[in-house]
């Protein structure tokens, strides 16, 4: 009604709506000596939701999950917060289980410990029992629905039963946020359909936070929830994937984010082409002015 005041909330009471989820604002980084990836870059993921993180290789992505997951730094302590905390800052945020990050390479986080290899010669049994302050009967499931052999020998076994123990481990204490990259690409159709119906009921029971990136898109149509498309460092789409409008005229996910994908290789080829007349100055040291030392690449 005409004379009344519209409240327009402060910027706290926006980010405590989002207080168990991810908010990123105006970042920018770059990894030492090369142009900047992200610039002012923003994103919110609310809790509860399964976020799909989309684009082709060298997009981003990979860079993206490692800054959430605190193993970049980025300039400002409240540009990146997970959980309302500072992912590279706040270390008892990792330390606590509460943000977990499962990434292709054949190793898994524990803690503050560092980096655990799963290719010596112990068996799986070692590896998941050595694991603490975890929940048997979590631990139990997680054995049963990856459908582990404690007796497998972690340096004879395939690339798939190492990706099983490396997921069950990264599984046993229960996250609130979940940040995945590739994690399924090893794993067979049945133990990727249990494990996504598992991180589902994660999300509707718990209201744990999911964010996957994937090149693999079978059966995610009515999984994810939300979906977050990246080209080169810049967000492109985000929104829920019920209000995805190419996926209401299309049979699955694939074949949108295909189209998606060839649009942008056609319009990088024309930039090739056509390149544009001027080119951006950079500074006088021969860098990019994003370059400075509050936007470099740190590593935890």
């Amino acid at each position: 009604m005409a004379g009344e005041e519209t409240s327009v909330p402060k910027e706290e009471e926006v980010e405590n709506q989002y207080s168990n989820s991810i908010i990123i604002h105006g970042m920018q980084f770059a990894y030492n000596g090369e142009p900047p990836l992200f610039a002012d870059f923003n994103l919110k993921i609310p809790p509860g939701s399964r976020c799909l993180l989309v684009g082709a290789n060298g997009s981003g992505k990979t860079t993206l999950l490692k800054i959430l997951a605190g193993k970049h730094m980025v300039g400002g302590r409240d540009v990146v917060r997970v959980l309302n905390c500072s992912a590279f800052h706040d270390t008892q945020l990792v330390c606590s289980g509460n943000l977990a990050y499962l990434g292709g390479s054949w190793s898994k986080t524990v803690g503050c410990v560092g980096e655990i290899p799963l290719q010596g010669d112990f068996s799986a049994e070692h590896m998941i029992f050595g694991v603490e302050g975890i929940d048997p009967v979590r631990r139990d499931s997680l054995i049963e629905l990856l459908d582990i052999d404690l007796q497998w020998r972690m340096h004879k076994v395939s690339d798939g039963q190492r990706r099983r123990v490396q997921i069950c481990m990264g599984l046993l204490h229960p996250f609130k946020v979940l940040l995945l990259d590739e994690v399924t690409v090893d794993l067979d159709v049945v133990a990727r359909l249990d494990l996504l119906d598992f991180f589902k009921e994660e999300c509707d029971q718990r209201g744990a936070t999911i964010v996957y990136a994937t090149h693999i898109f079978d059966g995610l149509e009515t999984w994810a929830t939300h979906l977050a498309y990246i080209q080169d460092g810049e967000l492109k789409r985000e929104q829920k994937i019920s209000e995805v409008n190419e996926l209401k005229n299309s049979a699955n996910l694939l074949s949108v984010v295909e189209s998606w994908l060839r649009t942008e290789t056609k319009c990088e080829k024309k930039k090739h082409i056509n390149p544009p007349a001027q080119i951006q100055k950079t500074s006088s040291s021969g860098t990019s002015p994003f370059m400075s030392s509050r936007h470099m690449a740190y590593y935890r």
